[in-house]
């Protein structure tokens, strides 16, 4: 059985302040500047490869399309032949048969003659245009030309799309839809992207327990390490849950080191000042303390450390602190770790609905939802997740503003 000196020491040491507290600007540029981008990289199927990041510079090996193809439902012609051609003079063409997509055509086009074409079908021989549908009429066999066509008009020409041997994906860009589609055009199956950061995230205290599992009076399910998981993977990360370390040193040294085979560290809770709020001490015995504290309001006390370059995000234990420093901070860590470029704001502006108050030095993100144009605080307490489940998204107020009165206009940032 251990003593009572040992079991003091198992859970901390006393209280601890917090460090000064970092603006939260300079606090986001030593995050940013924590998080290396990833070198690994693998090869996935062309499909799966969307919002990804290419790691290879893929070049084209052939033309696309290999041939001159029909841009338009109509008939393929010789241009000359429609040089007379008006509305109230058509030119009249033999129809001498039709062709398909996917159809190679016997016939040849020669003057006076025509072939009905469909879209992305191959330009017979001799023709050298398209007449759209629209621009003809068509008795029998007679076709009347009603436009005059110039020459390759309504025709894709070979490698007009796609030249061989040319750039297709670069590396470093982002996969999107289009790059997927453009790969398939050219007949890639697999392309090798940038491998996603795996962020291992833990928990901390022993009243949390994971859903599922009856609560005893002072306990609270896991909120935090879901939530975390969800902005990581909605980032580009791959979340790695190591479930929960409690309120032990021991514990807690244990479930750090085995996430330091990771990219990224996020735990939640003992990040604060309290005698079992551990984190900043062990990651000062493995490594350094960067920061331990910020000046925001909710999520000041948030620490980050580096273990072996590995960077450690100590987040609030409260779940209103913990996701909107997800938002604001995790998030732009992981992107970079991912190589993706930081996320673009949606944002909106509207009427505030009350006035806010804010502590002077700090800077508040303050949860807001929008009812009709007005902008209403969904603050409920850094404790209650409905403040962030029931809000649209936040208004940011500098850390020199104590006050934004109400039925003046805020920029909202949407989550």
């Amino acid at each position: 059985m251990s003593t009572a000196r040992e079991r003091h020491a198992g859970r901390g040491r006393g209280m601890h302040p917090l460090g000064r507290l970092l603006p939260f600007d300079q606090a986001l540029r030593l995050a940013l500047r924590a998080a290396r981008p990833t070198d690994r990289t693998e090869r996935v199927p062309v499909p799966d490869a969307e919002s990804r990041v290419a790691a290879e510079t893929v070049r084209s090996p052939i033309d696309v399309p290999l041939a001159a193809r029909a841009a338009m439902d109509g008939y393929a012609i010789l241009a000359g032949d429609t040089a007379r051609a008006r509305p109230s003079a058509p030119v009249s063409l033999r129809r001498v048969g039709q062709i398909l997509a996917g159809e190679i055509a016997q016939a040849r086009v020669v003057p006076g003659r025509c072939l009905e074409i469909a879209t992305g079908a191959l330009i017979p021989r001799g023709a050298n245009a398209v007449v759209m549908v629209e621009a003809t009429h068509r008795q029998g066999t007679v076709v009347d030309v009603r436009a005059r066509v110039a020459p390759w008009e309504n025709v894709s020409r070979r490698g007009e799309d796609i030249r061989r041997g040319a750039v297709v994906v670069r590396q470093g860009e982002v996969m999107t839809a289009a790059k997927v589609g453009a790969l398939s055009a050219v007949g890639r199956t697999q392309v090798r992207v940038y491998g996603k950061p795996r962020v291992a995230i833990f928990t901390t205290g022993d009243e949390i327990v994971a859903p599922g599992r009856p609560l005893r009076p002072g306990q609270v399910y896991d909120v935090n390490s879901r939530t975390l998981a969800a902005v990581v993977r909605s980032n580009g990360g791959d979340p790695v849950s190591l479930g929960s370390a409690g309120d032990r040193r021991p514990a807690l040294d244990s479930i750090l080191r085995r996430a330091l085979r990771d990219d990224l560290v996020v735990s939640s809770g003992g990040s604060s000042v309290g005698s079992r709020d551990l984190l900043a001490d062990l990651v000062s015995r493995h490594g350094r303390v960067v920061f331990h504290g910020i000046a925001v309001r909710p999520g000041r006390p948030t620490v980050l450390g580096l273990v072996n370059r590995t960077p450690v995000l100590g987040m609030p234990g409260y779940p209103t602190s913990c996701l909107m420093n997800a938002y604001v901070l995790l998030a732009p860590m992981v992107r970079r770790l991912a190589r993706l470029p930081p996320a673009v704001a949606r944002t909106v502006e509207g009427v505030l609905a009350e006035g806010f108050r804010s502590p002077r030095g700090k800077t508040e993100f303050h949860p807001v939802r929008l009812a009709g144009g007005r902008v209403v605080s969904a603050y409920r307490g850094s404790s209650a997740i409905t403040s962030m489940a029931h809000a649209d998204g936040f208004v940011e107020i500098p850390a020199d503003i104590t006050r934004l009165r109400k039925g003046a206009r805020a920029r909202v940032v949407l989550f």
